[in-house]
């Protein structure tokens, strides 16, 4: 992987490929990914960008899926490779070509019997605050780990996700009893931080300390599915529709660009369906 970091600072193409990401607005995590996507291109086919044609992407991506890359690397691929020709180069090579649609794997979604298990299992303090944020807000975890204080609104109990993914600000809700425990937990903070959750020096929690903080209480609540700061954005939008509320307000919590994102979740709310009677119950 270092390597790779070192050919994509050398290659002057991948450089203003970054650039232009940059530009664009994609997030760290995208612009890292399709740099090394054109790079690993390029050391395939060791061509000028300009020399490439449909036949080469191809090859390339044949190539990928007979290595074992699922259909939504592919996609992934595809349109890391698309940026980089059509709107750097003006070459529409890849617009002819198809990709598998991606595999439609429906979310891991917790009972609130088990959301009650896993939070009881995570450390008090911080920790727990904090996947009760997750859950009961519905934020991502790059969102949670990147919340300053200023924006969270105990009184109104509402907070603010500043650029979001989309680059798009939004509203969430916040719990009535998280913010009692949240705005006790911040008064008596030690070490003052201009973020939400922080490490005992107040610098930022990184989504990786999540990630793991996550795993630990999944383990010690004796849950056998695999569960993710994810799983809670899952769990909260699925038990919010299993309550009624409208999907249009749950895509808009969720900061989902397309009603059809947040659609999923029809499928994986059971608790409605199994509600509803069979006509041939009534004949």
């Amino acid at each position: 992987m270092q390597d790779n970091q070192k050919e994509q600072e050398i290659n002057p193409h991948i450089k203003r490929f970054k650039q232009e990401l940059i530009i664009s607005g994609y997030s760290q995590k995208t612009i890292k990914m399709y740099c090394l996507y054109l790079q690993e291109l390029l050391n395939y086919l060791k061509k000028e960008p300009i020399q490439i044609n449909r036949e080469d992407v191809v090859g390339y991506l044949a190539e990928k899926k007979g290595n074992g890359a699922s259909n939504a690397t592919l996609a992934l691929i595809h349109a890391s490779l698309k940026f980089f020709f059509h709107t750097i180069l003006k070459l529409k090579i890849i617009d002819e070509i198809k990709t598998p649609k991606k595999n439609k794997h429906l979310p891991t979604v917790l009972t609130k019997d088990e959301m009650k298990e896993l939070l009881k299992a995570t450390k008090k303090g911080r920790n727990r605050l904090l996947l009760q944020f997750i859950y009961s807000s519905g934020v991502r975890v790059s969102e949670a780990a990147n919340m300053k204080l200023e924006e969270i609104n105990f009184k109104e109990k509402i907070g603010k996700v500043k650029s979001g993914k989309g680059d798009k600000d939004r509203i969430i809700i916040l719990s009535k009893n998280w913010c009692k425990l949240a705005k006790n937990y911040v008064d008596r903070k030690k070490v003052k931080s201009p973020w939400l959750f922080s490490k005992k020096n107040g610098k930022k929690l990184s989504s990786d300390s999540i990630q793991r903080m996550v795993r630990k209480a999944t383990k010690k609540a004796g849950i056998t599915k695999i569960v993710t700061p994810h799983t809670l954005r899952h769990s909260f939008a699925t038990h919010l529709l299993e309550a009624g509320v409208n999907i249009r307000n749950i895509q808009e919590l969720l900061g989902h660009a397309s009603l059809n994102t947040t659609q999923i979740y029809t499928h994986v709310s059971t608790e409605q369906l199994k509600k509803v009677e069979s006509p041939f119950d009534k004949l």
